[in-house]
Order: structure tokens, then sequence, then C-alpha cells
């Protein structure tokens, strides 16, 4: 068995869980280090390599999203894997803007944390990557906020990084910037349908190749009027069917 441990940089303005967090992830053979602020979490970055960073969104000074943005690179991915700790009414403005490993809403079980890190750890290191270190990017387009959440969830539980917008006309300012390796689409978008979206990745040079995800349809009847480039339509949108069509297409 191998003596090398994983490194987690752990950051929370409430010392108290940063004392019965570390001491819990050492009991479960973690190396930890831990922040008190954005600011100190910076500082010990560089030198601290960590494996994966365990973040709160919410503490004075720059804050969790301030941190983030200072480790964000232009195409939206982090220099390390981080896993935020935040409430579930912050989430869908979190990630329309930053590509994260996974997110817990706290207050969160010991238990299911360390569960999430060694499933983030696990798929991090195995994944293929577009480039060296980075996850593969989905491109979801859902403007539910009560199915937000758990299809992003599922994606980042199975290993991908994943950004969400709500309409169809940003489906294709997204793509053009961020060139994900697969997009899915919910069909009746406002402003510009999935189905219309898709015929225009489908011709847009810049979005050549992109395969498409499209749900929310009824099912057999919009089969023909589909663009080449979609390859999966579903009518439902579960979330662990969702990650399976992404599986089988990209996979």
């Amino acid at each position: 068995m191998s003596d090398v441990k994983h490194r987690i940089l752990l950051v929370d303005d409430e010392r108290h869980l940063l004392i019965s967090l570390k001491d819990y992830l050492v009991s479960e053979q973690f190396d930890v280090i831990t922040a008190a602020s954005g600011e100190e979490a910076l500082e010990k970055l560089d030198e601290t390599k960590p494996d994966l960073i365990v973040l709160d969104i919410s503490m004075p000074g720059m804050g969790g999203l301030g941190f983030l943005r200072k480790i964000t690179g232009e195409d939206g991915h982090t220099r390390y894997p981080v896993l935020v700790l935040t409430a579930r009414t912050m989430l869908e403005n979190f990630f329309d803007s930053v590509l994260v490993a996974g997110f817990l809403t706290k207050p969160c079980d010991e238990k299911k944390l360390v569960r999430t890190i060694r499933k983030i750890l696990a798929t991090h290191q195995k994944k293929p990557a577009r480039i060296q270190g980075q996850q593969l990017l989905v491109l979801l387009a859902e403007d539910d906020p009560l199915v937000i959440p758990g299809i992003m969830a599922a994606f980042s539980g199975a290993g991908f990084a994943v950004i969400n917008v709500g309409n169809g006309p940003d489906v294709l300012d997204k793509a053009v910037t961020m060139k994900p390796d697969v997009v899915v689409m919910k069909d009746m978008l406002s402003r510009l349908n999935g189905s219309a979206v898709a015929r225009l990745i489908e011709v847009m040079p810049s979005l050549s190749g992109i395969p498409v995800v499209l749900y929310g349809m009824s099912a057999e009847g919009a089969k023909p009027d589909l663009a080449g480039c979609v390859k999966k339509y579903l009518s439902a949108n579960q979330p662990n069917i969702l990650v399976s069509a992404v599986q089988a297409v990209l996979y």
C-alpha cells in the first residue's frame, strides 16, 4: 500500500470547522493544510500544491469567489480541482462563471465530504483531458433553477467540468469562447430553442465537431429535423440519463 497521501487545502473562516474537518480528514489519511481566508489560501497555494482545494464561498475579505477569480484562467478552468462548499441559492451564479470539480451544501456531513473528495480525486486522476490537468468540459443549457443543481452535481460527480447558461444565444457565445467537449441542451430554451442552436453549431466553422445532446423533446417525432451534430436526443432530463448519454458520445 502506498504511503503517499493526497494533499487537501481546506479554506474556511470558521475556525471550529477548520479544526474539526481537518481532524476528520487526517483520520481518513489525507494530508491537510488549512487557511482561514482567501488571502491566506493564495499565500499557501504555490508551496502547498494541493491535489484538491475544499473552499468555503462565504468569507470576509476577498472571499471564496475572489480566491477563485485569482486561480481561474481565461478559459474558466481552475489551476487545481476545487470542491465548493456553499448555500444552494448561490449555485446558479457561481457556476455561470467558474468551472469546479464539485460542490456540497453547508453544513455538510463529514462522511459525505470524504466520499465526494475521493470521487473527485479518482476521476480527476483517471479521466482523459483536453489539456493535461484539465477535465472534459460540458456546456449545459438549462433555465429551470430547480433542475440546474441536480444536473450539474451529476456531471461534477462523474468527473466533468460543467458550466451552465440559460438561453439559446448564450449557448453560442459560450461555445465560441470556451470550446466545450460537448453541449447538453434543453430543447425548449428562451430566445432560441435548442434545435435551432444545434443547426447553427452545425454550420459555424469555429464550432465544427462539437457534439450535442438534446433533451426535453417529444420522443420520436423530432429526430428527422435534428442537425447532424446532435448525437443523442432524449425525452427525459434525469441527471443520470444525461450523464450516461454524454459518456456514450465522448467515449
